[in-house]
């Protein structure tokens, strides 16, 4: 059976929920399944969009984020709780990006499956805005204001909190690498296996959740702007980063990429990656991202039926 062509059962609250998901880009010979994950007892299933994105729902939770045992700014390690979301089961591509008709000022363009690099912060944003227009969501960033702020209670795109992007990154585990570091090789395009580019998505193995390339390929951008002593004062639901200022143009990276070493892509790696929005030459080639959605358990289970029924 191919990567995702399966029929998956998630059990919630006595509750069966059947539905088919169509095959995505991977040519991993990798399968996993949509239920309630056995070690965290969290509720995750595959969906896939209005537009034809496949994600992955997230029931959300409480884990520990961060680390005591690495760089300062990975610490201290805390105990964060989460709302269910939805998150990109792959990095953005650029068969993607255009749907949505910005300019893509991408490096390596010879496949639309390979995921988007080079990107500014904003134009991270713009997309999310562009993508939530085109399934009739409300957009999250207003672009009419300074900044362009996040308004998290829309059902728009957006980009992912850190915290966000660090439970979908672990999967579960409490490991600093949840496939396993001397597995990183089966799991991550990174500095010792990409040949110095990036790679078409999900051709990696995905972490237990399903998702794909959380580890290198491309580092990925997040709403947080970056802080290094942010997680002393971090609050325990919900986080979501330290407050804008002008001062602080920094907004945090996760992940590693293709031109990573095997200890920036740990799970608690962060990076403070200056946004470039000012920037009319921004040749950063290693920054792409996956868009979040917020959203209920119920209505994540209508939106997995009626894909099953098309």
């Amino acid at each position: 059976m191919n990567y995702w062509q399966h029929i998956f059962v998630g059990l919630c609250g006595g509750m069966g929920l059947l539905a088919l998901v169509g095959c995505g880009p991977s040519t991993s010979n990798e399968q996993t399944s949509g239920s309630t994950n056995a070690s965290s007892g969290m509720m995750s299933f595959p969906v896939k969009t209005a537009s034809g994105i496949e994600m992955i729902f997230l029931g959300g939770g409480t884990f520990t984020m961060g680390s005591d045992q690495e760089s300062p700014d990975e610490g201290p390690a805390h105990k964060v709780t989460l709302s269910p979301f939805l998150i990109d089961q792959y990095e953005v591509t650029h068969e993607q990006f255009a749907k949505v008709q910005i300019p893509n000022p991408s490096h390596w363009q010879d496949d639309p499956r390979k995921p988007v690099e080079q990107l500014r912060w904003r134009d991270a944003k713009l997309y999310c805005n562009e993508r939530s227009l085109l399934e009739g969501l409300t957009p999250c960033y207003d672009e009419a204001k300074e900044g362009w702020p996040c308004n998290y209670e829309a059902n728009g795109y957006r980009l992912p909190s850190e915290a966000e992007w660090e439970f979908a990154a672990r999967a579960g585990s409490k490991d600093g690498y949840p496939v396993g570091k001397r597995a990183l090789n089966q799991s991550a395009w990174f500095g010792d296996n990409a040949g110095k580019q990036t790679h078409v998505v999900g051709t990696r193995r995905p972490n237990d959740w399903g998702i794909h390339d959380m580890y290198g390929n491309v580092s990925e951008w997040c709403q947080d702007a970056y802080e290094e002593e942010y997680y002393a004062s971090s609050p325990e639901k919900n986080p979501r980063g330290p407050e804008d200022t002008a001062e602080n143009n920094r907004r945090v990276m996760r992940g590693g990429s293709w031109k990573s070493s095997a200890d920036m892509c740990r799970v608690t790696f962060r990076q403070g990656q200056q946004t470039g929005d000012s920037d009319a030459c921004f040749y950063t080639d290693f920054c792409g991202f996956r868009c979040v959605r917020s959203i209920s358990e119920e209505d994540a289970k209508k939106l997995a039926s009626d894909t099953s029924s098309e």
